[in-house]
């Protein structure tokens, strides 16, 4: 139903963002690999989305490539995958990590997904190995924009992030103190961690 959204981006807040389409907010949910790669607060950006609907809300995601949509929507497709889960796994891996995840059958990494068991893990490598795209194309920019994510902490920030990925509390907090975080921002911080639980 909402396929794209072009607007300018109000708020950044790791796993959630607000785009002004229009004077109409849209509230959306995005992984972290789209936060890598998305620009400063104020400045004007393309998404596209998957909306989800439930007998209790409509849940928006938001994505900066449609490879990266294309890829969450073949993961909702997996028996015991949800949008929760599939974001976590978007949001652990890029989407050549995860390929090469399914390609050598990599049980290990995917399981430090939360959400993921090794059933679910074994399940997303049969059912997606023949569903990738042969050639995954890089992110434009790996660099995160400056310019401001949300007031406040940037350290708490990123654990509140991880949580609401579905890491645990004691688990997000150490991984964000495992991570440099000096002088970078939530995204960065939460870029590390992640890099750190997945190593």
């Amino acid at each position: 139903m909402i396929g794209r959204l072009q607007g300018v981006l109000l708020r950044k807040e790791p796993p959630a963002l607000m785009l002004d389409v229009g004077g109409v907010g849209y509230e959306l949910e995005a992984p972290m690999t789209a936060f890598y790669e998305l620009p400063a607060v104020g400045e004007r950006v393309t998404l596209y989305t998957h909306l989800v609907v439930r007998e209790d809300a409509h849940l928006l995601y938001g994505f900066v490539r449609e490879a990266q949509r294309r890829l969450f929507r073949e993961l909702l497709k997996v028996n015991g995958v949800g949008p929760r889960v599939a974001l976590a796994v978007l949001s652990g891996l890029s989407d050549e990590e995860f390929s090469h995840c399914v390609a050598k059958e990599d049980i290990a990494r995917l399981t430090k997904v939360p959400g993921i068991g090794r059933k679910t893990a074994e399940r997303l490598v049969i059912e997606m190995r023949d569903k990738l795209p042969k050639d995954i194309p890089m992110p434009a920019s790996t660099t995160t924009a400056a310019g401001p994510v949300a007031p406040g902490d940037p350290v708490s920030e990123a654990v509140s992030a991880l949580v609401a990925l579905g890491y645990k509390p004691n688990e997000a907090s150490r991984a964000v103190r495992s991570a440099s975080t000096k002088g970078l921002s939530a995204e960065e911080i939460i870029r590390q961690a992640l890099k750190g639980m997945a190593g």
